[in-house]
């Protein structure tokens, strides 16, 4: 070997390999320490000493420069997004605010833990600039705490739960819009009023069937709630389950539209007449609230000004303000089922 040969100058992969960490992170390091968590941080600074490192500042002029994209980043499944019709209600808002900013906006599903991995490995590796999270569930939320600890911009579709004071997030008052439908129901005569709730780790599912619970106040009977997730066949699944329970209910809650059209179709079967025998609301005022018979009395959520003001608030978190948070009114939309 010769001995004089030039030693071999240092390398990002180098530093990566001394650190125990991925090139990506180093390279973040490098870039200002944005996205990367104080444990790693100090690895990277540890390695980049141990090894002498020196930044070239003109690949540091190439890797600063901005993804300019958002990512959408949905957590569930993909048979959910063709189903839901909320989520591409959404996806489409926010893709059109952005374009006023000529941002394009990236899906990532993130449903399962494979795809929460993958989801963040992206994001991690700077290929946006910020995250707008739809539809988080209490429990299944840990891929997050990379995201919020390395600072990332996120900004959450209701309130994620566990998140409640690190992420911005526009929510529908959901309490109070499920107050208003039940008070809607008492006022028409009806008096065994049952619901479907939603999925009780999600903020949506939490807020409507607390609201239900607050205006039936001492009325409240558990015989007459049953769970649903948000899928037209629980929805099915859960107007079975009431009518074994709760043969003498008159109405029906159904915390989104999707289970309602569900009910609807358990009612019809069953031989109940919509509405002269039960009442069935729903929630959201999803496209296929006008498309069932009856149409739904629902309670219409702002999606688009949800998707605007999520947009918003994740473009001021990139010009350095602290994210907000954001609760919008909801607004009853009386149709033929109630």
């Amino acid at each position: 070997m010769n001995e004089h040969a030039p030693k071999r100058r240092p390398t990002i992969e180098d530093v990566a390999r001394e650190s125990g960490v991925s090139r990506g992170t180093v390279s973040r390091v490098l870039n200002g320490g944005h996205w990367v968590s104080p444990p790693a941080r100090e690895a990277v600074e540890r390695a980049i000493k141990k090894t002498g490192y020196r930044i070239n500042p003109h690949a540091r002029n190439l890797a600063t420069a901005r993804a300019n994209s958002v990512a959408f980043l949905l957590t569930e499944s993909h048979d959910r997004l063709f189903e839901d019709p909320n989520f591409s209600v959404l996806m489409r808002a926010a893709a059109d605010a952005l374009a006023e900013r000529d941002l394009p906006l990236v899906l990532l599903m993130a449903g399962s833990d494979d795809e929460q991995r993958r989801a963040t490995d992206f994001i991690m590796g700077g290929h946006v600039d910020g995250v707008l999270l739809v539809s988080s569930h209490r429990g299944r939320e840990g891929f997050l705490k990379g995201l919020v600890e390395a600072e990332v911009p996120v900004v959450s579709c209701g309130v994620p739960l566990g998140y409640e004071r690190r992420i911005g997030f526009v929510s529908a008052d959901d309490r109070e819009g499920a107050r208003d439908v039940v008070s809607y129901l008492r006022d028409r005569g009806r008096e065994r009023i049952a619901t479907i709730t939603g999925p009780q780790d999600t903020s949506g599912g939490v807020g409507r069937l607390e609201g239900y619970r607050e205006e039936l106040g001492d009325d409240y009977d558990e015989r007459y709630v049953a769970f649903g997730d948000y899928s037209r066949s629980s929805g099915a699944r859960a107007m079975e389950q009431l009518l074994e329970q709760a043969p003498d209910l008159d109405a029906v809650f159904a915390a989104n539209d999707m289970m309602a059209a569900g009910a609807l179709d358990v009612l019809r079967a069953r031989g109940r007449r919509v509405p002269d025998d039960v009442a069935v609301t729903g929630f959201d005022d999803a496209p296929i609230a006008t498309r069932l018979d009856p149409q739904l009395t629902t309670m219409r959520q702002p999606f688009d000004r949800i998707a605007h003001e999520m947009v918003r608030m994740l473009l001021d978190v990139f010009d350095g303000r602290p994210a907000g948070r954001m609760t919008l009114p909801t607004e009853l939309v009386v149709r033929e089922s109630a």
